[in-house]
This record gives structure tokens, sequence and C-alpha cells, in this order.
């Protein structure tokens, strides 16, 4: 699990009369995750496409159009279906046509439609005026200008204008329409008024070109829009009547066509000469087998399989490469000719590193989102899946504990897993019923529903486990156990680092032996212990802060007796030993780390944030429930008020209100009370994950996976097609 799957680097070499069976072989294996030749080869070159690449193509370009023009979508499919080559030359062609010129038919009354519902647009402002159109123009002796300005300063400009002699002014909210007599000696244009308002904020409107009134216009307008509407209503329920016939088949279509094409292109990641061609690609070891097998009894001709390297998991960013059995694939008959490779004795057509094929379980798979998040591991390194796997939800639960909010993701979980068919929705949806399974586990160990503790008795105490009942602070009498929540957190840090760390001396011993392994890792994994157990220890006591030697000690601070009481001063020395030990190996191994000596302690420091946010979050909860319910002080700690009688007895024993709640306010408090309390504990839902998943996922992403992982593996893309639309059993359609 810590591991891919290993890898093997294979190659296929034949005679070019047998190309066609081979790829269609281990097409149908979708096994093989081709090579691209590198052109490095002596008398090779790059393939070429198969006959007829180019019609095939040509007609995916066609359907996957139609499909858009119709709107398909995979739900839209039927059942599977057997599609040839023979039932697309005989129906696409029918159907391509039928179903453009519907589409050109739709568009050009969508364009209609749009050219009225402008019109109308535009002679909106006219019927503001209240005069009929053809008034607003075809005179010869008056100036007429339609426009939208402010009436006072149009007409304090045109009183300024000597070349007009006299000026009338039809006003309907912002559109103006102003008539203008002209001096003798000028023309009656519109361009006389335009010059005269130049210095006025004025838009110019056109007249549409008609002798109605605007509304009747206007009406005109609506019907020819409503006979243009139906038409196009017609044309649509045409195409969703040819999308309903066509959509299995155009689907169907779509997935054969790309599979021919996948097939056709293959021979461009070939290397050839005239009569023999060489294929390589990666495939899981324990798989080679099975390819081998296909192809002796799916091709009937000459074809030589061979494992030509088998990739070894390395933790420098290349892999380990061993020749195994059959590298010498140099000769192998074909018609007529050789296939003779560079003369090393191994054919390796590209340089290219093995593809990562993440080997969890199923109830690791879904953190995989987590990972390639971040990035997909590199074959040579540890994928930490099922790490995150162990440790995110654990830190999740911790952080929010409490069953109401545990029960809801874990809900919101199973409706992204079932629900979705995007794999990204689906992993999302597996993370969050497993983090939402373990805030409520922690909510039983916390005694928290909502924020409330429901019952008389600890939720523990129900199930005989009442020694696991935990405390999250909150509370005055529990007040110590917010700090020892710190100073787990803080142990959390350190266990959580320590895996980190020795992952990373694992590979560095796999790759550079034990001495480097000890400078390179070893360093960190002795500072780390060296400087946790120095702080922990009585050696400069008074300098450290008191709970990390009380809180887990006896007495009234402890919040469990367990008898800790710091480590001794010679375990303090120890560690500050191998502290100093650990910086001068690192100084001799990585010279340029030195200023990072304190990582350890820093790193380790930074997990208090699981504290924190477990506060932070217990106290908006408490928070809304204050506001809502209410609550007194007694005994040394709060206790929720929920009646108004329950308040009203309290306030005559005397007792200490902190706030008397809504709830106890009467009908309008309880409506208000009911609507904070749903907003409010909604707010705190989605918190838990901007604070408790986004901190728990830093903690992964930084603090551990700094310490050995970095990333940036290549995908597994096999040579293949997962059917969904078509099958080639004829009894299954």
């Amino acid at each position: 699990m810590l591991r891919p799957e290993r890898m093997s680097k294979v190659s296929v070499t034949g005679s070019k009369r047998v190309i066609d069976d081979v790829i269609e072989t281990v097409h149908s294996l979708n096994l093989l995750d081709l090579s691209d030749y590198d052109g490095s080869w002596e008398g090779f070159e790059g393939g070429r496409s198969l006959e007829s690449a180019a019609e095939t193509n040509e007609q995916l370009v066609t359907v996957r159009a139609l499909e858009s023009t119709l709107g398909i979508e995979d739900s839209d499919a039927g059942q599977t279906r057997i599609v040839d080559r023979e039932e697309l030359t005989a129906e696409l062609p029918a159907l391509r046509e039928r179903i453009n010129d519907l589409d050109d038919q739709r568009s050009e009354l969508e364009t209609q439609m749009r050219e009225i519902d402008e019109e109308i647009d535009a002679v909106e402002p006219f019927a503001q005026l209240g005069l009929d159109l053809d008034l607003l123009g075809g005179y010869d002796s008056l100036a007429v200008l339609v426009g939208q300005g402010d009436r006072d300063a149009i007409a304090a400009a045109l009183n300024d204008e000597a070349a007009i002699n006299r000026f009338e002014i039809f006003s309907g909210g912002d559109t103006q329409a102003i008539f203008a007599q002209p001096a003798d000696d000028h023309e009656a244009t519109s361009e006389l008024i335009a010059d005269a308002i130049v210095g006025v904020e004025f838009t110019t409107l056109s007249v549409p070109d008609a002798d109605d009134s605007p509304e009747q216009y206007v009406a005109d307008l609506e019907g020819q829009r409503e006979t243009v509407a139906a038409e196009l209503g017609e044309v649509e329920a045409e195409l969703e009547t040819v999308k309903a016939e066509s959509a299995g088949f155009l689907l169907a279509a779509e997935e054969y066509l790309t599979i021919e094409a996948q097939k056709k292109e293959a021979p461009l990641s070939f290397a050839t000469t005239t009569n023999a061609f060489v294929a390589e690609g990666w495939i899981p070891t324990a798989r080679y087998d099975e390819l081998e097998a296909a192809l002796d009894s799916e091709v009937d001709g000459p074809v030589d399989v061979d494992e030509i390297e088998r990739a070894q998991f390395k933790s420098n960013g290349e892999t380990h490469v061993e020749q195994h059995g059959g590298a010498d694939a140099a000769e192998t008959a074909t018609d007529g000719g050789e296939v003779v490779a560079d003369g090393s004795g191994t054919v390796t057509m590209a340089d290219d590193g093995p593809p990562v094929v993440q080997g969890n379980t199923s109830a690791a798979k879904p953190f995989q989102v987590l990972i390639d998040a971040f990035s997909r591991p590199k074959y040579s390194e540890f994928d930490p899946t099922v790490l995150v796997f162990l440790t995110f939800p654990v830190m999740f639960g911790f952080m929010i504990g409490d069953v109401g909010y545990g029960v809801l993701y874990m809900l919101i979980g199973y409706v992204l897993y079932t629900r979705f068919d995007a794999s990204g929705l689906q992993s999302m949806g597996g993370v969050a019923m497993w983090a939402g399974g373990f805030t409520a586990l922690f909510g039983v160990l916390y005694d928290e529903v909502f924020g409330l503790h429901p019952f008389a008795e600890p939720m523990p105490e129900y199930l005989g486990l009442g020694f696991l009942t935990l405390h999250k602070g909150l509370k005055p009498y529990y007040a110590e156990w917010a700090l020892a929540w710190f100073f787990v957190s803080i142990l959390v840090g350190v266990v959580h680092l320590n895996m980190g760390y020795l992952l990373s001396f694992i590979e560095d011993v796999n790759l550079h032996g034990l001495k480097d392994a000890v400078f390179e890792s070893g360093s960190w994994l002795l500072m780390l212990n060296g400087v946790w157990a120095f702080v922990l220890s009585d050696l400069f006591r008074a300098q450290k802060p008191d709970f990390l030697f009380t809180v887990f000690n006896e007495g009234s601070d402890a919040a469990v007796a367990l008898g800790f009481n710091g480590f001794s001063e010679t375990v303090g020395l120890i560690g500050g030993a191998a502290f100093l030990v650990g910086a001068v190996l690192l100084g001799l191994g990585e010279p340029m780390e030195i200023p990072e000596v304190l990582n350890p302690l820093v790193n380790a420091l930074s997990y208090t944030r699981l504290a924190a946010v477990l506060l932070a979050k217990a106290g908006t909860a408490f928070a809304v429930n204050l506001i809502v319910f209410g609550a007194y002080f007694n005994g040394g700690n709060f206790h929720f008020i929920f009646t108004g009688s329950e308040l009203s007895q309290l306030q005559a024993e005397g007792a200490e209100i902190m706030f008397a709640g809504l709830t106890t306010g009467g009908t309008t408090g309880l409506i208000v009370g009911a609507l904070v309390l749903l907003v409010g504990h909604a707010v705190v839902l989605a918190l838990g994950v901007t604070s408790a998943g986004l901190q728990a996922v830093r903690l992964e992403y930084v603090e551990f996976f700094g310490k050995f992982y970095e990333g940036g593996g290549r995908q597994y893309i096999p040579f293949g097609y997962d059917r969904t639309h078509t099958t080639t059993d004829k009894n299954s359609s």
C-alpha cells in the first residue's frame, strides 16, 4: 500500500502485416501505457496512422458537433449497442443533414427574435412622448431630433443659437423630441439642432420607419414575435424528437469512432521500418503474462513480446532498471527483414519513467483525492495515501468532536458518494464519511451533540466506558483539559513527524546506504526526539511551562491522573546530547540546512493548532447555544436554560444568570431562537470544513509530506477504452 504497483516496460515487435491484429489485441486488454518513439534509432522512423484515420477523425468531429447541437449528454443513452462502419456510412449523412437543417432554421428564427426584441426596446422611449412616429420626421421647413437628455439644458442651448428662429420640445420622461425652425439661411436638418446642443449631454435616438403610434408599432412587433416564437417552438420540438431518436446512436457512434481513432493513430507512437514495427510501453509487472498470452493466441503471425525493463523503487526521482529475460529483441523475423535496435542489447525507444498505479485498499482509496490535490506520488517514492487515511479523519474528528455534526458530515458524504458520477466528488464523499465517523466517535467521548450534553450521564458511561470520558475544557471546572489538549497535540505532532522522518530514512537507506541515511534523515530523527526529550524533562524546569508537568500528573491541576511529572534530568541530558549529535550530523551531511536545526521544535508546536481549533469550534457552538437557550453558573460549570419557567425558578433562587436566552422570551423568542439555532449550527458545520479540514490538510501537506514526499508522478493511461455505450457482444444489445 505504501508503494505503487510494480511496473515493467515491455516491447512488442512484429511484422507490419500483423500490426492491425496486434493493435486490436493490445487495445482490447486496456493494459499497455504506450511510450512514444523518440527517433533515436538508426534505420527506424516514426510510424504513420493506419488507413482511413482521417475519415474516422472527420466522422468523430461530425458526431460530436451533432451531439453538441442537440445537447446530448451521457444520461441520454439507452442500452448498449453494436455499431459498425456500414451503419455509420448508411445513417450518419442523412442524420447530419436533418439536424443541420433544423439547426439552421433554429438559428435563423432566433436571429429574427433577437432583431424584433431589439426593435421593441428601441421604440419604447418613443411611447413616452405620446406622438405618432410619422410626426417625428418628413418636414421641409422643420428640423427634428429625438433623443434623451435634460430638457432645461437643451432649451438653454437652443435659446442661444442664432441659426434657429423658434423651437418646441415635447417631453416624455427622459426622452425629448425637438422641433426647430431654422433661420432663413439654414437648412432644416437634424444636424442644425445637434450642432446647437453640442455642449449638452444628449443621446440621439433613431426614429423607427413607421406611420403608427408607438403603442401600435410595438403591438405589431409583438405579434410578429409570437409568430416567430411559435415557429421556433415547432423547430425545437422537432429537434427534441430527433434527440430522443438518435441520442443512443450518436453516443454509441462517438464511442465507436473514438476507439477506432485510438487504434488507427496508435502507430504514431511506434518505431517502424519498411516491413516491421516496434511498440513499447509500461504495464503492471503482475500482468505481463496476460499480455504475452493474449498476443500469442490472437495474432497469427510473427510477433515477439519481451519484458525489457523492471522498474525498482528508488527515492532519487529516477528508477533503477534491471534487465529482465528476453531483453535482446534486436532480431525478430519479419516479412523479409530484421528489426535492429541501437546495439545496446535492450530495445528502448524512449527514456520515459514508469507511470504510477496507486495500489490502495477500497477504504483508503477515497483519500487519493487529497494526495492528488497535492501531487501524484512519483513511482520512486512512498505513496502516503494509507497514512493520510489513518491520520486525517482522526485529527478532524478530534477537532470537531460532536455526534450531531459527525452524523451530518456522514450524510453529506453519503450523498456525494452515491448521487454523483464524478470520481472527485465521490472521493470527497468517502473522505467526508470517514471524517464524520470519527467526529461522531469523538463526540461520544466528549459527550456532545451540537454542543449540548443531552443525557444525565456522559455517553461513555452508558457504554460501560466511563474511563474514556473526555472534556473539551471550555467549562471552568474542566479548564485543565484545554491545556491537556495542547500537550496532546504536541505529542501527536512528534509521532506524526517521526513517521515522516522514518519514511525518509528508509528511502535514503535504499538509495544511498546507511551512512548517508544517518546524515540526511537520521540527524532529523535525533534532533526531533532529542529536543522534545529535553523539553519534557526536569532539566531547567523553571524555564518551561508548568502545564507540561501538571496536566497528566496527580492533583487538582491534572486533567487525567497519569502520574507524569516530566522525564528525569538524565533523560533531559541524553535528549540534549542527541539533539547536538543530530545537528552535527546534519552539518556534515547537509551544511546548508544548519539554520533549520530548530525545525523539529517548531514543526511539533505547529500541531497545537489541533487544540486551538478544538477550543474555537467548541466555543462557537457554545456561543450559539448560549444565545438561544441562555445559561447560569453553578458548581464550577455552565448550565443551559431551556424554558421560561426554568428561568423564573432560577431567578427566584438567586442563581447566577449568565444570559437569559431567546427561548425563555415567549413565542417570539422561540421562533427567533429556532432560526438562530439553525443558522448558527449551520455556520459551525461549515467552519468545521474551513477550519478543521484545512488545518488537518495543512499538517499533512506541510509538516508531514515535507519530510519525505515530493510528488510529480505520471498517471497510468493504458491504451484502450472502457466501453459504456457500445458492446462487441451481439447478445447484449
